[in-house]
């Protein structure tokens, strides 16, 4: 028997392994929205898991708007009366790079708003606004976008805008390659792509990626199909023949996706497509092309420059001689600043044969908002459950971002030292609170105003608000406090304003704070009791 040398063996061990790791499936979540069970759907045998303790809202039976919406038969809808802000919270999700899709949905109840507008955001950033009449387009039936996770969670939010409720009917995390739709040094994880336009160009039919046997660390994309850019301007063709390279690392791309694609005519040797986008925003733009017109047999037979928006981004592309050979894919990526509404891609020939092109990506390049400390959004999530916050004021994901969607009561401050968030002010003054203020208010550091006043908030005034340095307002007044005022709210050095009146408080001003009101700190405490009485202001009066 012949031997295999030690060092050989080694070698086919580490090749094994490594051929062991490439083969990993990406970590994929899939959740019916709604939904009580597991369920699998046709005709791919596609898994979705049940909706269970992820957020709140109400489960109900689904309307599909689009026939690409998954074949799922309920959603979950959050009426306003659960707040602005709702969340989707998942974890366990392990550190990487994503595609994060939403499904919309519709609710057949006749009191169900027909077309509910809404804005989506992930990990506290804005990437979507639902627009009038998404219900009748079939590419604006979903929002996706990649994003990096990298703390085990990935929270997904839904903003009410006052045009019906929110209604979700499927969520997907689908982990892609961390180096996916790399597009130069701006890329990585302060960075969201957000998916604008995805085209099969020349194809009959819609696919998703599982449609085309595509591997799963591409993330099973949904590509519209566009069998022309205008009337007569183009013809599609298409192959059966093997396409090289297709489907490489780090995108993996379907090999049948440039298996069609579109060509300019002798009338019309422009091939030139126009989509409407949202103004003053970044576009990473990806160019797909094969040559599979068997009439192009070298190098030099074919080739064009591409604009975009009049300005020229790939001068002479000739893609054989790019690709290296026929039926070989070549992807070409820029990125572009769009100031219009619109965006135009255009291929003009400049040698031999006319223009071709097999598939286009468009991302619109988002910038991740930095977070709020977590140290203070744990705070006020015990501050909600502490005062038994109405589902109203909707305290749900980022208290501070996104900025177009803040909790209310809540005033936010950007410190850009550490690149986030921290809460400056509470007000909740006259809300109908019934809980107790908690110790844990005294891990809201920043703090510089709070104001409780005219609610029914009960037990001990928190010794441990005395630690908030810089608190300058503190306004309990007309709650249900009792016991005596805490010594330690003689340490606040920065206070100006204190109301205590309106509450069951007894006992004597503290020493250390009679002694701060001397120095111009405006101070009102009422015992309840009668028996004792101070009211000091501005005007120098004190116990």
């Amino acid at each position: 028997m012949q031997r295999i040398p030690f060092l050989s063996r080694i070698l086919l061990f580490c090749l094994a392994f490594c051929t062991c790791l490439a083969k990993q499936p990406p970590w994929v979540m899939r959740i019916s929205c709604g939904g009580r069970l597991d369920v699998h759907t046709a005709p791919t045998n596609t898994l979705w898991f049940k909706d269970f303790a992820y957020t709140g809202g109400i489960p109900a039976n689904a309307t599909r708007p689009s026939y690409i919406s998954p074949p799922l038969k309920t959603l979950r809808y959050f009426p306003l009366s659960s707040g602005p802000n709702n969340c989707y919270n998942i974890n366990n999700v392990p550190s990487g790079h994503y595609v994060v899709r939403v499904f919309f949905g519709l609710d057949g109840h006749p009191n169900f708003d027909n077309e509910p507008l809404f804005d989506i955001s992930v990990e506290g950033t804005q990437i979507y606004s639902l627009k009038s009449g998404w219900t009748n387009q079939d590419d604006q039936v979903f929002t996706e976008a990649l994003v990096f996770l990298n703390d085990g969670t990935a929270s997904l939010c839904f903003h009410s805008t006052g045009h019906g409720d929110p209604a979700i009917l499927s969520i997907e995390i689908l982990q892609v390659d961390d180096r996916a739709y790399y597009f130069g040094p701006a890329w990585g994880s302060g960075i969201i792509l957000r998916t604008a336009a995805r085209l099969s160009c020349g194809n009959g039919k819609p696919k998703f990626d599982v449609d085309y046997s595509g591997d799963h660390w591409g993330g099973d994309r949904f590509w519209s199909a566009i069998k022309t850019f205008g009337q007569g301007s183009d013809l599609a063709t298409s192959t059966e023949s093997g396409i090289k390279m297709a489907s490489n690392a780090p995108n993996f791309y379907p090999e049948a996706l440039y298996q069609t694609a579109l060509v300019s005519t002798d009338t019309q040797p422009d091939l030139a497509y126009t989509m409407d986008v949202d103004p003053n925003r970044n576009y990473s733009i990806w160019l797909h092309f094969a040559e599979i017109d068997s009439s192009v047999t070298t190098a030099g037979k074919r080739v064009f420059d591409i604009l975009i928006n009049g300005d020229a981004v790939f001068e002479e592309v000739d893609v054989v001689k790019m690709s290296g050979d026929r039926y070989t894919a070549l992807v070409l990526n820029t990125t572009v600043a769009v100031n219009g509404r619109t965006l135009t891609i255009s291929l003009h020939p400049k040698e031999g044969s006319q223009a071709i092109i097999n598939a286009i990506e468009v991302f619109e390049i988002v910038a991740a908002e930095s977070k709020t400390l977590l140290e203070e959004v744990r705070a006020l999530q015990s501050l909600k459950s502490a005062l038994g916050l109405p589902l109203r004021f909707g305290w749900n994901g980022d208290p501070c971002v996104p900025q177009q969607h803040p909790w209310n009561g809540a005033d936010c401050l950007y410190d850009k030292t550490s690149s986030k968030w921290f809460i400056d002010g509470l007000g909740l003054d006259n809300q109908g609170l019934r809980g107790f203020l908690p110790n844990d208010i005294s891990r809201l550091l920043h703090l510089q105003s709070i104001n409780l006043s005219d609610n029914s908030i009960h037990g001990a005034i928190p010794p441990s608000i005395g630690s908030i340095a810089g608190l300058v307002v503190l306004d309990l007044s007309y709650n249900l406090f009792n016991g005596s005022i805490p010594e330690s709210l003689g340490q606040l050095t920065s206070l100006r304003r204190l109301n205590l009146n309106g509450n069951s408080l007894s006992g004597r001003v503290p020493a250390a704070l009679g002694g701060r009101l001397l120095h111009g700190t405006s101070f009102k405490y009422v015992a309840i009791s009668g028996a004792l009485k101070y009211l000091l202001a501005l005007n120098g009066i004190h116990p």
